[in-house]
């Protein structure tokens, strides 16, 4: 769906696996029809979405890089653009609809962890739909993403320039950024998508021990010559 100077990725399909669900969560037998009717509940008022723009950029300085008018200080986020003159920003998330849903659970904490799980699966979905539109449209060929706070490089207070320059993701999407640069539902994710020949992965620079999220392993001589 196009809006003006962007794109709106939604009516993502979202059909749960419970076979990964339960592995994610260890769930044990008898507690299977417990989560299939919470799974059940989901499927039936999720709507995972995200929102994207094709930008570009206008200027490159040490530790800068100039985005359709809008500064980002990041020395590495100036490196992995150096070879490529367009971006795509964007903003998924799991839905309001779904954040609403899991307030129901608050008071129980292994529903409540179970409702964390399936919304993080919803906002998965919603990165898989977004990643598809984007080759879709643009063909951008192998791309790699960076994400503010995800790094200290490119810090969390910079979520405040990449929501300037989407617009406004509130009405887009529904999520919002709240004074302390946290988006709202928390199961959301915003970022840089570029175009690239290299395998970079923000995990090969990150130094934190027993990450859940990890997805690679860090990498200490990358670290040095990006970073050191």
């Amino acid at each position: 769906m196009l809006l003006a100077e962007g794109y709106v990725v939604k009516a993502v399909p979202f059909v749960p696996d419970m076979a990964k669900l339960a592995a994610r969560v260890h769930l044990a037998p008898e507690q299977r029809p417990e989560l299939e009717k919470m799974v059940e509940q989901a499927a039936a008022v999720a709507c995972p979405k995200a929102f994207y723009r094709e930008s570009f950029i206008e200027k490159r300085e040490e530790a800068l890089v100039v985005v359709d008018g809008i500064g980002f200080n990041s020395r590495l986020l100036k490196t992995n653009l150096e070879q490529t003159y367009r971006v795509f920003p964007y903003v998924a998330t799991c839905g309001l609809e779904l954040m609403e849903w899991a307030k129901s659970f608050n008071e129980d904490p292994l529903q409540q962890y179970w409702a964390d799980v399936i919304m993080e699966s919803a906002l998965r979905e919603a990165t898989r739909a977004l990643e598809q539109d984007v080759q879709a449209r643009f063909s951008p060929g192998k791309t790699a993403t960076m994400n503010p706070g995800s790094l200290p490089d490119w810090p969390l207070s910079e979520q405040k320039q990449l929501f300037s320059l989407l617009g406004d993701a509130d009405r887009t999407v529904g999520v919002r950024l709240t004074e302390d640069y946290l988006m709202i539902p928390l199961k959301s994710v915003s970022g840089i998508i570029f175009p690239t020949k290299t395998d970079y992965n923000n995990c090969r620079l990150c130094r934190r021990e027993n990450c859940p999220g990890r997805r690679a392993p860090f990498d200490p001589e990358l670290y040095a010559s990006r970073l050191g």
